[in-house]
C-alpha cells in the first residue's frame, strides 16, 4: 500500500510540478525558520539571558538584541507558511481540477454500452468523490517534506551538541513510523469500504431522484427512503469504524513524540548533572524537540492518508483505462451540403454483458433525400439500428458509412455536424425555450422561431409568459411529455442536419399533430434524409421506404404496399397499430360526446 501510496504521489508531482516545488520551498523555510527558533532561543539564552540572570540587569541593547533575531526567524517561518499553504492548496485543486476533466472526457469517448453498464452516482462518485480521496493527501505532504528536512538539520544540530542526546531523542521516530505501518495496515480495508459505500449512497440517491415521478405514482416513498436509509447507515457505520481507527491510534501516535521529549529532558538533566551538558544546552534541544513533536505529526497524517489516495486512485484508473473508447479519424464527409447517405453493411452487435447477439448481419441503406421508416416490434433492435447509423455504438462487426465514408474514420465532431437524433426520452435543461433550442450557440429569434413552427411549438411558446425567454425547468418541468418532445424537435430542425434521425420522437403527440409535424419536415427540408422509428400508420404513410426488423434482422424493405403483400409480420404488426388507432380514436369520439 505504501509502494503504491508513493507511486500516486510521484505521479501528482510530475503533473504539477511548478506549484508543488513552490509549496516544498515554502516549506523547507519554515522548517529551517523552525529548527532557527531552537538556535536562536539557545543562542539568546547564552549570549543574553544568562548574562543578564548573573548580572541581574538587562541592557537595551540586549531586548533589542532579543527582538531583532526572533523578529527575524518570524518573518522567515510566516514566509515560508503562506508559500507552502497557498501552492500545495493549488497543487491539489489543479490535480483534481485536472483529472476531473479528464474523466469527463473520457465519459464522454466511452460508448453508450459502457455506461449502460455503470450506474450514473457510480460515475459521479468517480468523478467527484474518488478524485478529492486521490489528491488529499497534498494538502499535507509539503509539510511533511519540510519535516523531513527539518529532521535532518535538528538531527544534525543535537549530534553536535550532545550525540547520546540525540541519539535517546531519535529513537522517536522508528517508533512513529512502525506506528503508522500498523496503522495503515488497521485503516486501508475500512477506507476501502467507505469509499465504496459513497458510491453506492450516491446510486441509490441519484436513482430515486430520477425515479421521482414513478416513486409518487406508485406510492413507493417508504420503501425509497427506508432503501436510502439502508444504504446511508451502511455508509454511517464505516465511517464510525473509521474513525474509531483514528481514535484509537492518533493519541498513540501523538503521544510518541511527548514521550520523547520527557526522555530528552530527563537525560538531559542527568547530563546536566554530571557536568557533560549546560542549562542553555539542554533548553536548546528541549525546545527543538517540542517543536518537532507537532510537525511530526504530518508524517502520519500523509500515511494517514495514503489508503484513502491509493483507493480513490484505483476507482479513478478504472474509468481512464476502459477499453472501448471512441477512437476517431481524420477524415471529412465529400459534402457537407445536401443530404446524407447512411449505410449499413453485415453489421453484427451484441450489448454489454449479452450472449446472443442484438442485431446479425443486417444490412440496411437509407438512401439520401428520403424518408424511410423502421418497423418492427419491441425489442427488435431498431434503436440500436439508430444509435450504429450515428456511431453512439460500433458494432462487434460489419462496416457503418455515411456518404460513403467509414463512420470510424471520421473525424470527432464530423457526425453531430452532418446529422441530429431526435429520441423518445427527451432531456431539457434548466434553461430558456431559446436555449434549450440552440443549446447555446448564437441565433436568430427568426431561425428559432423558424424552427418551432416546423414542430409545432410556436403556438404554446408564443402563449408563454416570457415567449423564447421562458425557462421551462429542470428537465422541462413545466412542459408536458408532447411539449418536450416538440422543442426537442425543434432544437434537431433548427440545426439543418443532412441527416435527421427520429427514435418514435413523436410518440407523446397527438395523431393530426405528428402528421403536421412530418409534413412541414418534409416541406421545408427537402435537402435532409430522414429514418425514423415508426409506431404509427400516419408516420408509416410518409415514408418513401420501409423496413421491417424482427428479432435482430432486417426481414424486408420495400414500400408500404409492397410489404403488406408479401411480408406477413409487417403485416400482422400494421394491422395491430391500425387497431390500436381506431380504437383511440373511438374513445376520443365517446369522450366529445360526453
Amino acid at each position: 500500500m505504501l509502494r503504491r501510496g508513493l507511486g500516486v504521489i510521484v505521479a501528482g508531482i510530475r503533473t504539477e510540478p511548478r506549484p508543488f516545488a513552490v509549496a516544498v520551498v515554502g516549506s523547507v523555510l519554515w522548517a529551517a525558520a523552525t529548527v532557527g527558533t531552537a538556535g536562536a532561543i539557545g543562542w539568546v539564552t547564552d549570549h543574553v539571558i544568562q548574562p543578564a540572570v548573573q548580572e541581574r540587569s538587562v541592557s537595551a541593547s540586549g531586548l533589542w538584541t532579543i527582538f531583532g533575531v526572533l523578529a527575524a526567524v518570524l518573518v522567515v517561518n510566516v514566509v515560508g507558511v503562506i508559500l507552502r499553504r497557498v501552492y500545495a492548496t493549488i497543487a491539489g485543486f489543479n490535480l483534481q481540477a485536472r483529472y476531473r476533466r479528464r474523466v469527463t472526457r473520457q465519459y464522454l469517448r466511452l460508448p453508450l454500452s459502457w455506461h449502460h453498464a455503470h450506474p450514473s452516482g457510480q460515475l459521479l462518485s468517480n468523478a467527484h468523490a474518488d478524485i478529492e480521496a486521490t489528491w488529499q493527501v497534498f494538502n499535507p505532504l509539503p509539510m511533511a517534506i519540510g519535516v523531513l528536512f527539518m529532521l535532518v538539520i535538528a538531527g544534525v544540530m543535537m549530534v553536535v551538541v550532545d550525540p547520546f542526546l540525540a541519539f535517546v531523542g531519535l529513537l522517536v521516530f522508528p517508533g512513529l513510523f512502525l506506528a503508522n505501518l500498523v496503522f495503515q495496515q488497521f485503516m486501508s480495508p475500512r477506507i476501502t469500504r467507505a469509499q465504496q459505500l459513497r458510491a453506492e449512497v450516491a446510486e441509490v440517491a441519484h436513482e430515486s431522484f430520477e425515479a421521482g415521478l414513478l416513486v409518487k405514482a406508485m406510492g413507493r416513498e417508504e420503501e425509497e427512503t427506508e432503501r436510502f436509509a439502508r444504504s446511508t447507515y451502511a455508509l454511517r457505520d464505516s465511517l464510525i469504524q473509521v474513525g474509531r481507527t483514528r481514535g484509537t491510534f492518533e493519541p498513540v501516535i501523538e503521544a510518541i513524540p511527548t514521550l520523547g521529549t520527557l526522555a530528552l529532558l530527563g537525560v538531559g538533566t542527568w547530563q546536566v548533572s554530571r557536568g557533560v551538558l549546560d542549562a542553555a544546552q539542554v533548553v536548546q534541544m528541549a525546545y527543538l524537540f517540542s517543536l518537532l513533536a507537532f510537525p511530526v505529526r504530518s508524517l502520519g497524517w500523509v500515511l494517514a492518508e495514503i489508503p484513502r489516495s491509493v483507493v480513490g486512485h484505483d476507482r479513478v484508473q478504472h474509468v481512464l483505462e476502459s477499453e472501448g473508447a471512441m477512437e476517431y479519424g481524420p477524415a471529412a464527409l465529400p459534402d457537407e451540403q445536401g443530404p446524407a447517405r447512411s449505410a449499413l453493411s453485415g453489421v453484427t452487435y451484441r450489448h454489454h454483458g449479452e450472449e446472443d447477439p442484438t442485431l446479425h448481419d443486417v444490412n440496411l441503406v437509407v438512401e439520401a433525400g428520403t424518408t424511410t421508416a423502421l418497423v418492427g416490434p419491441t425489442g427488435s433492435g431498431k434503436s440500436t439500428l439508430v444509435n450504429l447509423s450515428l456511431r453512439l455504438v460500433d458494432p462487434q462487426g460489419g462496416l457503418v458509412e455515411l456518404d460513403e465514408v467509414d463512420v470510424r474514420e471520421l473525424a470527432q465532431g464530423v457526425i453531430p455536424g452532418a446529422a441530429t437524433l431526435v429520441a423518445q426520452q427527451t432531456f431539457m435543461f434548466d434553461d430558456t425555450v431559446r436555449g434549450n433550442v440552440t443549446l447555446g450557440e448564437e441565433a436568430t429569434d427568426a431561425s428559432v422561431w423558424e424552427a418551432l413552427r416546423i414542430a409545432q411549438a410556436d403556438v404554446f411558446v408564443g402563449a408563454m409568459p416570457h415567449g423564447l425567454d421562458t425557462v421551462i425547468g429542470e428537465r422541462g418541468g413545466n412542459l408536458s411529455g408532447g411539449q418536450r418532445q416538440r422543442i426537442a424537435l425543434a432544437r434537431a430542425v433548427w440545426r439543418r442536419p443532412r441527416l435527421l434521425v427520429l427514435d418514435d420522437a413523436t410518440s407523446a403527440v397527438d395523431p393530426a399533430v405528428e402528421q403536421a409535424i412530418l409534413a412541414g419536415l418534409r416541406e421545408a427540408r427537402a435537402g435532409t434524409t430522414v429514418l425514423v422509428v415508426a409506431y404509427r400508420m400516419a408516420t408509416i404513410m410518409l415514408a418513401d421506404e420501409v423496413v421491417y426488423v424482427e428479432q435482430g434482422r432486417v426481414v424486408d424493405q420495400g414500400s408500404h404496399e409492397d410489404l403488406l403483400h408479401r411480408c406477413a409480420g409487417y403485416a400482422d404488426l400494421v394491422q395491430a397499430y391500425a387497431r390500436e388507432a381506431a380504437d383511440r380514436a373511438a374513445v376520443e369520439r365517446s369522450e366529445e360526446r360526453s
